[in-house]
């Protein structure tokens, strides 16, 4: 075994942790040294988003002293900002194995460097911490989730004063000093307890209150408040305001999936709590058929992702993807405020570099500006805070089943995201339409996309080289034709530059470095490549678009995309 892995194990083994801790190395340093060498091969990283990783002892797992660890170095980094401000931040936790011993291990530390803490007294979806460092003034914020990763999973999400997870200059600084903490030592574990304050019910009221806010049509509501809706909280904390939140719409047909509705980090019913997956969204999608429901929902364990199904044209129960979502949202909100006459001339939408183009199509088309920025909301975030003042944010959202509906929080937001959608079903079943139809009215008027993902997996210590190594092979040699369409364009946001191969041009990327590759080819087809920043995973997003007449040539269009995204899979050699 490595010298610097058995030297990690016997350090721990000889310090300050508890006895639980020493016996689980121990056990595995005799019965499992490829677990000890996983446990031990290295830190688990504090990286932009802060922690996520695999629940156990070891340097490079989620366990007491890690999340210890990076507290003392977020907390050491709050006070050399504020200095001898009043520090106060706001904890959260989903219902994941380990949620509530992490959140109060985090908000211990803070206690006890003196920190004023808010933290809530049961779990709580990750939107509503979100809100609450806004609603409350603090200064930072922690969830430990770990979304929509498999049970064995946890994380911690940290949060800058805004709302919103830490960016440049934050996110870095806040890393350099986790890194600095060299040993539990370090930490200050206790002794600031009257630091910590209980919150519940007068921020869940508060934050509702926010949420109904946002309705556009609450008098189409009241007239369809019998909407048969299906709700399934995939054992996480949605549960705890969803239900209510609908009720507040004054929705009052609510039907939840009951096999799913209890908090469990066990997740007993699916593989992955992640609605985007269809196993995940199984049981709802048979209660949707079996009480021929208008619209069924389901949201992750932290509730900030939504997924959604609905009758398609042939009265099939279905799964909308992210960018489907998304496009009805965006049109729903541009369509809705200027029916309303609540639209300004400065409004504003925010999508990310791999949602789909039909978003910039809607939006060029109903004269409402749209920025594309990388991929995750605190960019949106961050976007909303450099044009605060100038323009006004109205929606923004991402192909990861991700909208972030209103300015007051600053993540992506599930809550809002189920009472919208469902005002929105409302809004076409009025007409008697459903979102399906919605949609492809959408597809006729700006042009038929269609967007499919896939994750390349690539676990253990030679995954991450594994993914660098497909990645440094795309950027050294581009391919030249996929699928039979010559690539005319390359955007390279690593290095910052994009390429235009048929000109000869290039330009400089105006965005934040980010390892993402783009090919656009001549047909209009588009494909990104991007290691996930929480998973040991490289995604490839696949992009074609067609021109759609009529619904009645719909599933030969649909057919059509679909044969051409898997001969760009094939084309790229993608396994």
């Amino acid at each position: 075994m490595d010298k610097a892995i058995v030297e990690k194990a016997n350090e721990w083994l000889q310090g300050n942790y508890d006895e639980a801790t020493k016996l689980a190395i121990r056990t595995m340093q005799a019965e499992n040294e490829k677990e000890l060498a996983e446990s031990f091969y290295r830190n688990l990283e504090f990286g932009t988003g802060g922690l996520r990783g695999i629940m156990g002892v070891g340097t490079n797992r989620m366990n007491k002293y890690t999340v210890g660890m990076a507290t003392q170095g977020f907390s050491n980094y709050l006070k050399k900002v504020y200095g001898g401000e009043t520090i106060s931040v706001a904890i959260a936790h989903d219902c994941r194995n380990n949620s509530r011993f992490f959140a109060e291990t985090t908000a211990n530390v803070f206690a006890a460097n003196g920190i004023k803490v808010f933290l809530f007294e049961s779990l709580r979806p990750t939107p509503e911490l979100s809100f609450a460092i806004r609603y409350l003034g603090c200064k930072a914020g922690v969830v430990c989730t770990a979304s929509h990763n498999p049970k064995e999973y946890n994380g911690y999400k940290a949060y800058w004063n805004d709302g919103s997870q830490l960016v440049p200059p934050h996110d870095k600084n806040v890393i350099k000093e986790v890194d600095a903490i060299a040993s539990v030592n370090d930490v200050l574990w206790t002794g600031g307890e009257a630091n910590i304050t209980m919150i519940g019910k007068d921020l869940d009221d508060a934050y509702m209150n926010m949420v109904k806010g946002l309705s556009i049509y609450p008098e189409v509501i009241q007239q369809q408040h019998d909407l048969k809706i299906v709700y399934t909280p995939i054992h996480g904390t949605g549960i705890t305001i969803v239900p209510e939140t609908l009720k507040r719409f004054g929705f009052t047909n609510v039907t939840i999936v009951e096999e799913q509705a209890t908090p469990d980090g066990n997740f007993p019913t699916v593989v992955y709590p992640n609605p985007e997956e269809s196993e995940a969204m199984s049981m709802g999608l048979k209660k949707a058929q079996e009480i021929d429901a208008d619209i069924l929902c389901g949201t992750d364990p932290d509730a900030d992702r939504v997924g959604v199904g609905v009758k398609n044209h042939k009265g099939e129960w279905i799964l909308l993807n992210g960018n489907q979502t998304a496009v009805l949202a965006f049109a729903y909100i541009i369509e809705a405020r200027k029916s309303k006459g609540i639209a300004h001339e400065n409004d504003m939408i925010v999508s990310t570099i791999v949602t789909t183009e039909m978003v910039n199509e809607l939006t060029k088309i109903n004269d409402v500006h749209c920025y594309n920025v990388l991929t995750g909301f605190k960019w949106i975030a961050d976007l909303i805070r450099e044009k605060e003042g100038s323009e006004n944010y109205v929606v923004g959202g991402e192909e990861s089943f991700g909208l972030m509906i209103g300015n007051q929080v600053r993540d992506k937001d599930a809550v809002s995201a189920v009472a919208l959608l469902c005002e929105m079903a409302a809004f076409e079943k009025a007409k008697g339409k459903t979102l399906f139809d919605k949609m492809i009215e959408l597809y006729i008027k700006y042009g038929f996309y269609y967007e499919t993902l896939i994750s390349i997996t690539k676990k253990g210590m030679d995954g991450q080289k594994q993914i660098a190594d497909m990645m440094e092979g795309f950027r050294k040699n581009p391919p030249t034709n996929i699928n039979g369409s010559e690539v005319i364009e390359l955007l390279d946001y690593e290095l910052q530059i994009g390429k235009d191969f048929e000109s000869g041009d290039s330009w400089k990327i105006e965005l934040p470095k980010s390892n993402v590759l783009q090919f656009v080819t001549e047909d209009g087809s588009k494909i990104s490549a991007r290691p996930s920043g929480t998973e040991p995973k490289i995604k490839f997003y696949f992009s074609v678009k067609t021109k759609l007449k009529n619904k009645e040539e719909f599933d030969v269009k649909f057919a059509e995309l679909e044969n051409k995204i898997q001969g760009i899979i094939d084309s790229m050699e993608l396994k």
